[in-house]
């Protein structure tokens, strides 16, 4: 994360050749929508100065049309290709250590979307089936498809039972704030010559979005800037769901008055992620510029429309702990600043609709709001025990609440020694 640098650079490969001049070496950036290699890892990859940008991607060149190392977004894929795969081994333990430590976290069940970054769909697939299916790892696994594995996974055996399950199609619509791959409808304040990167033209959205309801399933779509949230409004708009159905987009950082009331209008859940304003304040106002941010991170004004909204980490890219997220939802703090300020404190969510974006919220998303996200009789026995109550307790010390217990299905999963 180049803002944390003295001087807010990006690395580049001059940067790592000094370090590693012949290994190849790969460094992702915190927001996974830019990556650094050195020169070893561009000569393995095949990429020189005269190979073009792929669509919805960037390979940074200097001055003199030199790869710089720096790739935002689609061009990521053009290194990813040549890094040698993982092993079925490894997938199958980093998923067990993964439901382990979200257990210590006292979540019950998480959201995610690994299908298409282990080689074949099917290895994935075996890690969920052997850890959590099996019931040797009680965890509520909820699986967006992405759009790239979707052919093949429907052509797989799928594990059920109640620890893992399939959800919507994932599309990714743009990038992120950080490297400025975001997709704007304006440039962007700290750098006029961008206004971001589309990683599908219109016309391909269009088309994934109808392949998605040719399955018969929901989009799931990676929308952070406002002109790419307008875009698969449109999109939707003009393939909607089922009736009874609705989109997930998620995210939604950056938008305006307009968007805001158009997508309460239509069949939209929002999947947000809190801990953003910890993580992106106060960088992200240079980026966007003050008039933006008016209705930029706006989760207090998304609720007060009436949408359905769920709260997530986005991990790896933030931590998967969620009382970080919903104190942060409620501070709307800094986490680079020790004693900054609370940023759009009209913003600002209590604890209790905080909570509910992490529990109601997240079950709603996903058609559970009868089974799941409430302690409730007739609702699944999943819950977790904090070490004090989170309603009376200063929210700034919502952090150093222990988790005591984590209950799945009736079952102690983790319990605090």
């Amino acid at each position: 994360n180049e803002n944390q640098f003295e001087t807010p650079d990006y690395l580049t490969k001059h940067d790592l050749d000094r370090l590693f001049p012949e290994r190849p070496v790969l460094l992702k950036r915190i927001c996974r929508h830019a990556l650094t290699v050195n020169s070893a890892a561009l000569q393995a990859a095949g990429i020189t100065r005269h190979t073009p940008d792929p669509d919805g991607g960037v390979i940074v060149k200097d001055a003199n049309g030199e790869p710089t190392g720096l790739l935002f977004d689609k061009a990521q894929d053009l290194i990813l290709k040549a890094v040698p795969p993982v092993s079925q081994q490894y997938v199958d333990e980093a998923l067990t250590a993964a439901i382990k430590d979200c257990w210590t976290k006292g979540l019950t069940g998480g959201h995610s979307e690994d299908l298409s970054y282990y080689g074949d769909v099917s290895v994935p697939i075996k890690a969920y089936e052997k850890a959590a299916a099996s019931g040797r790892y009680p965890f509520r696994c909820h699986l967006l498809v992405h759009h790239e594995a979707v052919d093949r996974w429907e052509r797989l055996e799928q594990p059920s039972g109640p620890y893992v399950e399939f959800g919507a199609m994932k599309i990714f619509a743009d990038g992120a704030l950080g490297g400025r791959t975001a997709l704007l409808k304006e440039p962007y304040h700290d750098d006029p010559s961008t206004n971001g990167v589309q990683v599908h033209d219109d016309e391909t959205l269009g088309r994934l979005i109808r392949k998605a309801r040719e399955k018969g399933m929901e989009v799931a779509v990676h929308v952070i800037g406002d002109l790419a949230f307008e875009k698969v409004l449109n999109a939707i708009e003009k393939h909607p769901p089922k009736s009874g159905r609705h989109d997930r987009l998620i995210h939604a950082q950056v938008l305006n008055d307009e968007l805001i009331e158009k997508a309460a209008r239509m069949p939209i859940a929002l999947d947000l992620q809190p801990h953003f304003v910890a993580s992106d304040f106060p960088w992200v106002i240079d980026r966007l510029g003050k008039d933006r941010m008016n209705t930029a991170f706006a989760w207090k004004t998304l609720l007060s429309k009436g949408m359905l909204c769920a709260g997530g980490s986005d991990a790896p890219i933030e931590p998967v702990d969620p009382l970080l997220g919903i104190q942060s939802a409620v501070l709307r703090k800094s986490s680079h600043e020790k004693n900054g300020p609370s940023y759009h404190e009209s913003e600002c969510l209590t604890v209790y609709e905080a909570i509910e974006l992490y529990t109601k919220g997240s079950a709603g998303i996903i058609y559970k709001e009868k089974s799941r996200g409430k302690i409730a009789e007739g609702y699944d026995a999943d819950f977790t025990v904090l070490s004090d109550d989170p309603f009376t307790i200063d929210p700034a010390q919502l952090h150093l609440l222990d988790i005591n217990k984590t209950v799945i299905n009736g079952q102690i999963v983790y319990e605090k020694s």
